[in-house]
């Protein structure tokens, strides 16, 4: 697809993601939309995926370690036809198979169980080494969040990907610079983000801007080109907490908070504003 689709998927992913935590009232906004634009990269364009076969022996897996920003998942997943889309409302029904995190024996398209956070990365380095030893062509990605990276697990994980040289995992760390409890910087930072991952035997490309489509292709064609090199990557990428809807960009309050009646018109009129700009470039 070219970018400006993307662009435009996108786009409906976070109307609805939107409407989905807006319809549970409860989850997880913020994280969620700024996330949408490389979780629909992955989706739409660089993972081997079949919405008809989700269980595929050779598909390329994925594992939102970051398990409560799944309205972003869902949403993608939708869209690409796992799902209807009228599922999302279903988001935290008794009943629904979309709960309040993934859950990989309910949803079509999910591969892994997720939610405590730092331990998605290690079911993903597992993927990832059992291509290696049973000589699978698979590709393994894993979304984490800047404050999940606080988790000790997660390095432990790293550790081994780079001792074991998994060149077939793809890791993507969410720096938006924000968690629940406020700043990462105010909480317990992780940085230097960049040279921790080096350190520990990853290459490491910098996303600039994370929601920026073009960004987000080159430094996924970064990645599939540091395949073959005997080290796991590492995508390091900037995105705004909340992108796309005015009032929650930025804005660490978002992080696990549903809008209101007033806050959903709001929310959904940004982003019909984002998509009437699209027609009006076309």
């Amino acid at each position: 697809m070219r970018d400006e689709e993307l662009i435009k998927v996108a786009n409906d992913v976070r109307k609805g993601i939107v409407a989905g935590v807006h319809a549970a009232k409860a989850g997880h906004p913020g994280g969620s939309l700024g996330a949408a634009d490389i979780i629909t990269y992955l989706y739409f364009e660089e993972m081997n995926i079949d919405p008809a076969d989700p269980r595929r022996a050779d598909r390329d897996r994925f594992v939102l370690s970051k398990g409560h920003c799944a309205p972003a998942l869902y949403a993608a997943l939708a869209h690409r036809g796992f799902f209807p889309v009228d599922d999302l409302l279903t988001l935290r029904h008794i009943g629904s198979h979309l709960q309040g995190h993934p859950n990989m024996n309910d949803t079509p398209g999910v591969d892994m169980s997720t939610g405590s956070l730092g331990q998605g990365i290690s079911a993903a380095t597992g993927m990832a080494l059992a291509a290696k030893h049973w000589g699978d062509s698979y590709r393994t990605f894993c979304l984490l969040g800047d404050g999940e990276i606080e988790e000790g697990q997660v390095w432990e994980a790293a550790m081994f990907a780079g001792n074991h040289h998994l060149d077939n995992l793809v890791l993507i760390v969410d720096h938006n610079g924000l968690q629940i409890d406020g700043t990462i910087e105010e909480v317990n930072s992780a940085m230097p983000i960049t040279n921790k991952f080096e350190a520990f035997g990853f290459e490491v490309i910098e996303l600039a801007d994370g929601n920026d489509m073009a960004q987000v292709r080159a430094a996924f064609d970064a990645a599939r080109a540091a395949a073959g090199t005997g080290k796991p990557v590492c995508i390091v990428a900037e995105t705004v907490k909340g992108k796309g809807v005015s009032f929650m960009e930025n804005q660490a309050g978002w992080h696990g908070k549903a809008p209101n009646d007033e806050q959903f018109a709001v929310a959904m009129s940004d982003l019909a504003s984002i998509e009437a700009g699209f027609s009006q470039e076309a």
